[in-house]
C-alpha cells in the first residue's frame, strides 16, 4: 500500500502557568480533562457553571510523545492531520512551529517529514484563550457585532460579546437553553498519515441524474502524485459493477472523473417512503510499478430538490425527493453535549433511531452548535432521515474582512467535502435568523439591532453579511455540492433586495419561525392562524422529569423560583411562562414535582395543536421542524428528549402527529372537522368511525363515514356541528373519538374535548388497571380505566421507552403497550422487559 494512517495517543495536558503535567483524553477539552482528574465539580450540577468561567481565561498546553517506526520514515511524504482544534492552537513538533490554527471546523495539515525523529518525537499544542483572542478582536474593530445569545455577562465581560470573532460553536458562549464553556482542546483525532509515489485523496460520487429508470452519476477522484506515470483508475461498486479509465498522472493534485451509468437503481428513500437503500464505491488506482492506493465512500443514489415555484398564494417551499414531493416532519438538532468529545455514538444511535421511531423524516442541524461528528450522517442516511445543514451561523452579525471570509471559505470547504457524499443531505442553509434578525430593508423591522449603528457602520455590517451569505458560500456549494440547494438565512421569504426579502409569521413564500406563541405569550390556538410554506422553527418548553431534576438540583431546590432552578432555565421569564401558560389550559399542579408533569403535559398539547395545522394545511405547507429535539445539559428547555435521553411527553404525542396516516379532529367556534393526512404513495379508501363518549365510558352517539384519501394527500373527511354533537350532554364530562379504519385495522385515532384540561370534570379514582399480556414476557400491556384517566403516565424501572405513553384511556377501550429498549449497536428499539412498572394519570398531579 503507498499509504499509512496511525492515531496520536497518549496526551497530557496542563495550564500554560502550572509545572505539572496531567493526563489527557484525545479527543476532548480542557474542562472534561480538569473533570477527570477531580479539579472541578461536576459543571452541570448545581449552579457550578458560574464557579468554572475562570478555565477559558487561561491558556492550555496538551502534549505526547511518538517513536516513528521505520515504515514510516521510509515514506516520501508524511502529514499530521488535525481534524479539530478548539480553536487558536500553535501546534509545535519537536520545538518547531509548524501551525497555526484558529478555526474549530476546519482540518488542519502540515508536512512533517524532515522534522520527525526514528524515537522522542513531541508534539506540543498551545490552545490561547479564545476570551483573550476575541478581546484583542473586539478593541481592534472599534465597535462589536450583536449578539444575544452570547451570555457575556455569566462570563464576566459585561457587555462585550467575542463570539461572532472565533470561528467556534457559537453555543458555547452561552445560548437561551445552554450554559456558558468557552472550551479549548483537542476536539478530534490527529493523525500522522504517510504516502509514497501517490494517494487518492478525495472521492466524490457526484449523482448528476437519478431516477427509479436510471442513474447518470460521475465518481469525482481526486490523485495526489510525486511523478508523472501512467496507470489505471477502477471504481467498483459493492452490486458487482465496475468502470475504469486510463489515466495519465502528474506531479501534483489532479481530479479525474470516470461517467457511471446504472439502470434501474435501488434509490435511497426517506423513512416512509421506501427503504434507505445504501450503496458502496471503490475507487482503486495501480500504476505500471504495482503500487496500489484506494479510497471508499458510501452513499445512497437519490434526487433531492427544493422546490420553490411561484402559485396562487405565493411560492411553494418544499423537498422532492426522487420526483416525490416531501412533507418534511421533524425537528431542530443541537449538540447533544456542552462539550463535544462527551457525545458517543450510543448517544447519537439514541437519538436517530427516537426520530426514526418518532416517524420522523428530517433533522435540522441548527446553524448555533457544530458540524456535527460522521456518525450522525451515517445514521441518518441509515434510518432514512434527511438532514436540512446550517452552516455555524447564528443571531448575530459577524465581521467581513478578508481573512476572516477566507478562514469561513476553507470551513465550508472542509465540510461540505466531508460531508456531500452522505444521501441524507438535502439543503445547505447559511445561516439562522439573521437576516430576519437585522431586516436591512425594514428600518423597524428585525430586532432592534440596525439603531445602535452609524449609517457608515451600518452599511459596512450589511455588505460584510452580504459577501458571506450571499456570496462566499453559495459559491463553495454551487463549486463541491452542485446537486444540493443553497438557502441564505433561516427563516426569509428570497432574496429581494426589499422588505419582501424578510420572513414574517404569515409569509407566503420561504420559511418561518413563529415564536408568538412563547416569545409574545399568544395562545396555542394561534398556532393555527399562523402556517407558512414550510415551519422550520416554533416551540413551547417544559421540565425534564424529576429524575433528571434531581442530577442538578437537591430537594431543597425544587421550587419554580429558586436559584438553582432560575439557573437551569436560560430563558429569562421562561419558569414563569410556563406557568403562565398552564394556568390557562391545566388543574393546579399540587407541588412542584406534579408541575413538573403538568409542563410536559403542557407542551406537548401545544405542539401537537401546531403539528396537526400545519398537516392539516398539506400542499400549502409542506414541512413542519419544531424546536428542539434534544439538550446538551439537564435543564428546562424546548426539547422534547432531556439530556440523559428520556423521552418527554411531547416525543410521544409527536410519534402520533406525526404518524404517515394520521387523524385530526379540529374545533372552529361552530363545528367538528375530521381531517385525514397521509403521506404514504398509495390511496387510502377507508372508514372513519366517530363516537361521543362521557368520561364513565358510555357511548353517547356514534357514526361511521366512507374516507377515500388521494396519493400523498390530506382532505377534510367530516364536518359536524357542536351544538347538535352536544345536544344536552356536557362539554365538562365529554369526549369524541375519531377512528380510521380499513380492512378491520385502526390506522389512526385521536381524542378531542370540547373544554380546555383546567375546566374537564375529571373522577379523582380512574381506578387504571394494567395486565401483562400472556406470551409477551414481560414486554406487554394491556391497559384500562373505569372512568376517564387523562395523559397516562407509564414510568419503567429499566430505561427505555414505551410504544405509546401519556395517552388517554376512555373506560371500555383498552390501550396496548409495549416497552422497549435499546442495545449497544442495536439498529432499532427491540422489546424488552421494564422491570418495575409505576402507572399514574393527571389526577395523581393536581391539588385537591
Amino acid at each position: 500500500m503507498s499509504e499509512l494512517k496511525w492515531l496520536v495517543t497518549k496526551w497530557k495536558f496542563k495550564s500554560s502557568t502550572d509545572q505539572d503535567w496531567l493526563p489527557a483524553q484525545v479527543p476532548g477539552c480542557v474542562h472534561t480533562d480538569l473533570l477527570r482528574n477531580g479539579l472541578i465539580p461536576n459543571p452541570f450540577e448545581g449552579k457550578n457553571e458560574i464557579e468554572l468561567q475562570w478555565i477559558d481565561r487561561k491558556d492550555w498546553e496538551y502534549e505526547t510523545e511518538f517513536d516513528a517506526p521505520e515504515q514510516w520514515l521510509v515514506q516520501s511524504q508524511i502529514e499530521l492531520v488535525f481534524e479539530g482544534l478548539d480553536t487558536y492552537a500553535a501546534v509545535y513538533l519537536n520545538d518547531n512551529l509548524i501551525l497555526s490554527a484558529d478555526n474549530m471546523f476546519r482540518t488542519w495539515t502540515a508536512e512533517v517529514k524532515p522534522l520527525l525523529h526514528d524515537s522522542g518525537n513531541r508534539l506540543r499544542i498551545v490552545f490561547r484563550s479564545a476570551i483573550q483572542e476575541g478581546l484583542s478582536k473586539l478593541e481592534a474593530n472599534g465597535f462589536g457585532y450583536p449578539a444575544p445569545n452570547d451570555d457575556s455577562s455569566i462570563g464576566g465581560l459585561e457587555e462585550r460579546k467575542l463570539s461572532v470573532f472565533s470561528r467556534k460553536a457559537p453555543y458555547h458562549y452561552g445560548w437561551d437553553w445552554g450554559p456558558r464553556f468557552v472550551t479549548s482542546g483537542i476536539s478530534k483525532n490527529i493523525s500522522i498519515q504517510g504516502w509514497t509515489g501517490y494517494r487518492i485523496r478525495d472521492l466524490f460520487i457526484r449523482q448528476d441524474q437519478v431516477s427509479a429508470d436510471f442513474a447518470k452519476i460521475t465518481a469525482v477522484v481526486q490523485i495526489q502524485s510525486e511523478v508523472e506515470g501512467i496507470g489505471k483508475l477502477i471504481v467498483t461498486s459493492d452490486n458487482g459493477m465496475s468502470w475504469d479509465k486510463q489515466v495519465q498522472l502528474s506531479p501534483g493534485s489532479q481530479t479525474v472523473e470516470i461517467a457511471i451509468d446504472i439502470a434501474s437503481p435501488k434509490l435511497w428513500w426517506s423513512r416512509g417512503l421506501g427503504e434507505a437503500s445504501l450503496y458502496t464505491f471503490n475507487a482503486s488506482f495501480s500504476a505500471d510499478n504495482g503500487q496500489l492506493t484506494s479510497k471508499s465512500v458510501r452513499t445512497g443514489l437519490r434526487s433531492v430538490k427544493l422546490i420553490r415555484k411561484p402559485d396562487n398564494k405565493g411560492t411553494s417551499f418544499y423537498f422532492e425527493l426522487n420526483g416525490i414531493p416531501v412533507f418534511a416532519k421533524g425537528a431542530n438538532h443541537i449538540p447533544n453535549d456542552s462539550f463535544f468529545n462527551e457525545v458517543t455514538e450510543e448517544r447519537y444511535r439514541h437519538e436517530i433511531a427516537s426520530a426514526a421511531e418518532s416517524n420522523m423524516n428530517m433533522l435540522r442541524v441548527w446553524g448555533g452548535g457544530l458540524y456535527e461528528q460522521d456518525i450522525f450522517y451515517d445514521l441518518c442516511d441509515e434510518y432514512g432521515i434527511l438532514v436540512w445543514q446550517d452552516f455555524m451561523f447564528a443571531c448575530s452579525m459577524y465581521p467581513g474582512d478578508q481573512a476572516f471570509l477566507d478562514n469561513v471559505r476553507e470551513e465550508a470547504i472542509d465540510n461540505i467535502r466531508r460531508l456531500r457524499n452522505h444521501p441524507s443531505i438535502a439543503l445547505w442553509c447559511g445561516n439562522n435568523e439573521i437576516d430576519t434578525a437585522w431586516s436591512q430593508f425594514s428600518e423597524d423591522g428585525g430586532w432592534g439591532w440596525k439603531q445602535r449603528y452609524t449609517a457608515e457602520q451600518r452599511d459596512k455590517i450589511w455588505t460584510d453579511y452580504e459577501a458571506i451569505f450571499h456570496r462566499v458560500l453559495p459559491e463553495v456549494v454551487e463549486e463541491y455540492a452542485p446537486d444540493i440547494e443553497y438557502w441564505p438565512s433561516s427563516p426569509m421569504q428570497a432574496i429581494t433586495n426589499n422588505v419582501e426579502q424578510h420572513a414574517t409569521n404569515n409569509s407566503s413564500n420561504g420559511d418561518i419561525h413563529f415564536w408568538a406563541v412563547w416569545h409574545a405569550s399568544e395562545p396555542f390556538e394561534n398556532y393555527k392562524l399562523n402556517v407558512g410554506r414550510f415551519m422550520s422553527e416554533y416551540g413551547f418548553q417544559s421540565f425534564p422529569e424529576h429524575k433528571t431534576v434531581s442530577a442538578y438540583a437537591n430537594k431543597d431546590q425544587m421550587a419554580l423560583d429558586s436559584d438553582v432552578m432560575l439557573h437551569h432555565q436560560k430563558n429569562g421569564r421562561g419558569n414563569f411562562l410556563i406557568k403562565e401558560y398552564s394556568e390557562k389550559y391545566l388543574k393546579d399542579p399540587k407541588d412542584f414535582v406534579s408541575f413538573l408533569y403538568m409542563s410536559q403535559v403542557l407542551q406537548a398539547e401545544g405542539m401537537k395543536i401546531a403539528i396537526e395545522a400545519h398537516r392539516r394545511n398539506k400542499d400549502y405547507c409542506m414541512g413542519t421542524l419544531y424546536w428542539q429535539m434534544n439538550d446538551c445539559w439537564p435543564v428546562a428547555s424546548w426539547s422534547s428528549m432531556d439530556y440523559y435521553g428520556r423521552w418527554k411527553a411531547v416525543q410521544y404525542y409527536v410519534a402520533r402527529s406525526f404518524r404517515d396516516v394520521m387523524v385530526s379532529i379540529e374545533q372552529t367556534e361552530d363545528s367538528i372537522e375530521f381531517h385525514v393526512v397521509t403521506d404514504i404513495l398509495q390511496p387510502i379508501q377507508a372508514t372513519l368511525k366517530w363516537t361521543l363518549y362521557d368520561f364513565e365510558g358510555n357511548a353517547l352517539k356514534s357514526d361511521s363515514h366512507p374516507v377515500d384519501v388521494p396519493v400523498n394527500g390530506a382532505v377534510k373527511a367530516l364536518q359536524l356541528q357542536v351544538v347538535e354533537l352536544l345536544e344536552n350532554y356536557s362539554a365538562e364530562n365529554t369526549v369524541l373519538v375519531g377512528r380510521l379504519i380499513q380492512d378491520g385495522r385502526e390506522l389512526d385515532s385521536k381524542e378531542h374535548y370540547f373544554r380546555y384540561s383546567k375546566h374537564l370534570a375529571l373522577s379523582m379514582k380512574p381506578n387504571i388497571e394494567i395486565t401483562e399480556i400472556q406470551g409477551s414476557s414481560g414486554t406487554a400491556y394491556t391497559l384500562n380505566a373505569r372512568s376517564l384517566a387523562k395523559q397516562v403516565w407509564l414510568q419503567s424501572e429499566e430505561e427505555g421507552i414505551f410504544s405509546d405513553n401519556y395517552f388517554d384511556l376512555v373506560p371500555g377501550v383498552p390501550k396496548t403497550v409495549i416497552f422497549k429498549k435499546r442495545i449497544a449497536e442495536s439498529a432499532a428499539f427491540i422489546q424488552a422487559s421494564p422491570g418495575k412498572l409505576d402507572v399514574k394519570s393527571m389526577v395523581d398531579f393536581v391539588g385537591r
